[in-house]
């Protein structure tokens, strides 16, 4: 898998739907994305959208950033067949 530093902090992009563009996440991609264990990117209308999301052990674990619901996110919250991506921070 391929490895990237974003904002101090190392991920592994473990899931790619032809959605990672690494110089538009770089610019979007802030500080506030620190303590969540994954970022999931996905495209709509043309602009990429971040979510953090985190395992049960982080401390800022709530359901609605589980990634165990990774895929009801992305079937309920994203575009129909959007381009989109999963970094998992290691």
């Amino acid at each position: 898998m391929k490895k990237i530093i974003l904002n101090e902090c190392e991920y592994e992009l473990i899931e790619d739907h032809n959605g990672y563009d690494r110089e538009v996440v770089e610019q979007k991609c802030t500080d506030y994305f620190k303590p969540y264990d994954y970022i999931i990117g996905d495209w709509s209308y043309g602009k990429l959208r971040l979510k953090g999301f985190c395992d049960k052990k982080n401390k800022i674990y709530k359901k609605e950033n589980d990634i165990a619901r990774k895929e009801n996110y992305i079937k309920e919250n994203c575009a129909y067949g959007c381009k989109y991506f999963v970094l998992k921070k290691i």
